[in-house]
């Protein structure tokens, strides 16, 4: 048993080719069930896409139960947002059969999904250079994508007849973007209160995270190095003191030998 156990500690903590090549399969497996969630959020699930999220279901609670026995401190891990988030998704389909009545509200949970891809960015942190300098873009972009589909899955189940135009999800994703850049073309409005105050929602979030994205993308970009006397993470590429506690920093440069 422990050397099972220290199998699948390599796989998802590991260096090697295979670990590596694993944990980027889950990240795969992320988006494409991302995906799925996503498209038939609006649909009748029968029996196929009851199956089918069954059977997703279970590889996420495969995943989840794997990471639990490998964790040093399982309770910590618990309750992690991601983890609680996967927990969520878990229940949603793993009980929907056994469920009656209007089942929408429990496929909106499965765009939470999307916080499992804050799990995956110690992967990218230690593997891509690209990633790690750029980090604070990719996390703000992560951030602005979140809301963006879970609120135009939210907007499509609770606000949108689907009946009435023949591509539901595009018109609540074209509606959640013009609310969040207060853009306000007028061709999809919300009439109820409900509908109002929920786009007031999107309209005050949805800037603030675009807004961080942007500053993100035009300021000069920070570096991960922590100064040894203050413990401050976060200086400038170039930095030779550090500006909390003014200590000399050894930033490493690429080109330097």
């Amino acid at each position: 048993m422990d050397e099972f156990r220290d199998l699948v500690k390599g796989l998802y903590l590991g260096r090697a080719r295979g670990a590596v090549a694993f944990r980027y399969g889950l990240i795969l497996f992320d988006g494409l069930t991302i995906a799925f969630f996503l498209a038939t959020a609006h649909l009748h699930h029968g029996p196929v896409l009851i199956g089918f999220s069954i059977a997703v279901g279970l590889v996420i609670l495969l995943d989840l139960a794997a990471r639990l026995w490998i964790a040093s401190s399982p309770r910590k891990l618990l309750l992690r947002i991601y983890t609680l988030a996967d927990i969520v998704v878990i229940l949603s389909l793993l009980l929907e059969p056994f469920l009656a009545g209007n089942l929408a509200f429990l496929r909106v949970l499965r765009g939470l999904r999307l916080i499992h891809s804050y799990h995956l960015l110690s992967d990218l942190r230690r593997d891509s250079k690209i990633f790690r300098r750029h980090e604070d873009a990719v996390i703000a972009a992560i951030n602005l994508l979140v809301f963006i589909f879970v609120t135009a899955a939210a907007v499509l189940v609770f606000f949108f007849d689907d009946h009435v135009t023949e591509t539901p999800y595009i018109d609540a994703l074209y509606f959640t973007v013009a609310a969040l850049t207060t853009t306000g073309f007028g061709d999809i409005t919300m009439t109820t209160p409900a509908g109002k105050l929920f786009s007031v929602f999107v309209m005050a979030v949805g800037v603030a995270l675009f807004v961080r994205l942007a500053q993100t993308l035009f300021q000069p970009q920070k570096v991960h190095y922590t100064c040894r006397e203050c413990g401050l993470l976060r200086h400038e590429a170039d930095a030779v003191h550090c500006k909390h506690c003014g200590a000399k920093l050894k930033i490493p440069t690429p080109g330097l030998e």
